[in-house]
């Protein structure tokens, strides 16, 4: 089972890095999870957020987050609208449910013919 984050939004924010105190290299990406398996993919609905600076290249935890960085942060997360969560089935869980079916179907024609 694959699982990973695809990105859905990417918005770069003005504010300094607490980092390199730079004020055009903050990234702020929101992601959603998508999994994929032998017979479906899926969205989830769970999502997740990752600040960094391109400038620095370092990763902004929330810890070291000011205020003001918090407060774009929270109107972001706020606009933010994650993509709705589906199931799509792949070819071979379609071929396992017919091939089910049809077994089934078979062994109770085999076991009600034969007294009709």
């Amino acid at each position: 089972m694959e699982e990973k984050f695809i990105t859905i939004k990417e918005v770069a924010l003005n504010n300094n890095c607490p980092e390199c105190y730079n004020t055009n290299g903050l990234q702020l990406t929101f992601l959603q999870k998508f999994v994929e398996t032998k017979f479906y993919k899926s969205i989830t609905r769970e999502t997740s957020h990752l600040l960094e600076c391109n400038t620095c290249n370092t990763n902004i935890y929330p810890i070291s987050w000011t205020e003001d960085i918090e407060r774009v942060f929270n109107y972001h997360q706020k606009a933010f609208t994650p993509k709705t969560p589906s199931i799509k089935l792949k070819k071979s869980a379609w071929l396992l449910i017919i091939s089910v079916l049809v077994i089934t179907l078979t062994i109770l024609g085999l076991i009600v013919f034969p007294y009709l």
